[in-house]
């Protein structure tokens, strides 16, 4: 039978599984929203980095004023991390599974979610493109579980996609909606799923379409991004895509449509350039070296403190459009 669920009620205590990449930063969203949060991992170091890398974010936030200096003595006293997933979880209103893209994994883990919780939680996944019905066939209470798929950095990008299960009630997908707009995000509910979601798949595209130019030699990968950041990107911040199309003209982008997609790269698996990057070990900034070099003394060491504070200072303008 399925369980009653109240909006009402008012959210204590939040668990995040996995305190990685995004967990640690989804983390911080609870607390900052005035949630006692249990942050769990098996890895020790992780929790420990996890409160490191907190209070780091925190500390930007406050040098770019977007922050006030109290804000890290509060949100770090409202977290408190464990490597008992059990003890995370017990008493839990929200979960949040935050752990590596495997859906073995994800099964194991939500069974002991679904078993160590009372029948009033909500839990989610945060997965990027996994089908979490699968998840749900061995568990309870499978009319509580969702997705929530968050983007990094979780605490500084507005948007989370926000997708039902085959099991998940309509009542369990308003309270999460609601819940994060209680907590500062812009929930998205996808209406349908698809493999990789809504942005990925856009974002995805456009990826396949810029190594295909990479490769083609029509620019390098320094120009390639300043060029889409500091143009339509930037643009988009301020407007989406199909706005722009309207606000340009349907019949334009119909014509340029036509011109265009006959030409536009149509790779159906990872192009040579990808797949040579990979076989050789250049995997990004956690290697030194991607598209770009990252290794101590480079210009691009400290590229995510500048995308953060680019971040910040977007932020900052549409909230005051916003008028928030």
């Amino acid at each position: 039978m399925a369980s009653t669920l109240k909006r009402e009620r008012t959210v204590k205590q939040v668990a995040v599984v996995g305190a990685g990449l995004m967990g640690h930063g989804i983390a911080q969203v609870f607390a900052r929203g005035g949630c006692s949060v249990k942050l769990y991992d098996t890895n020790e170091s992780a929790l420990r980095t996890s409160k490191e890398r907190i209070r780091s974010n925190l500390k930007l936030c406050i040098e770019t004023g977007f922050e006030d200096k109290t804000i890290v003595d509060k949100v770090l006293s409202r977290i408190e991390t464990t490597r008992d997933l059990r003890e995370a979880v017990q008493g839990a209103d929200f979960v949040t599974e935050a752990v590596f893209e495997d859906l073995n994994l994800k099964k194991e883990v939500f069974k002991e979610i679904d078993a160590a919780t009372g029948d009033r939680v909500i839990m989610a996944s945060n997965t990027s493109g996994l089908d979490i019905s699968e998840v749900g066939k061995g568990i309870r209470k499978s009319d509580r579980l969702l997705i929530t798929h968050w983007f990094n950095p979780p605490h500084l990008i507005p948007v989370v996609e926000v997708l039902k299960t085959e099991a998940t009630t309509d009542k369990t997908l308003q309270w999460t909606l609601s819940f994060l707009k209680e907590m500062g995000k812009e929930p998205v509910h996808i209406l349908k799923q698809v493999p990789g979601f809504l942005v990925n798949r856009i974002q995805t595209a456009m990826f396949r379409e810029v190594i295909g130019l990479l490769e083609a030699g029509v620019a390098t990968a320094e120009n390639i991004d300043r060029a889409v950041s500091g143009s339509f990107g930037l643009r988009l911040a301020a407007i989406g895509p199909l706005a722009t199309v309207d606000l340009a003209g349907v019949h334009l982008w119909f014509q340029g449509a036509t011109n265009l997609y006959p030409l536009f790269d149509d790779s159906k698996k990872p192009q040579k350039t990808l797949a040579e990057m990979v076989e050789k070990g250049n995997l990004g900034k956690k290697t030194g070296k991607g598209f770009f070099d990252y290794q101590a003394g480079s210009a691009k060491g400290n590229e995510e403190e500048i995308r953060d504070k680019k971040l910040l200072g977007i932020l900052g303008i549409l909230r005051k459009y916003k008028g928030d």
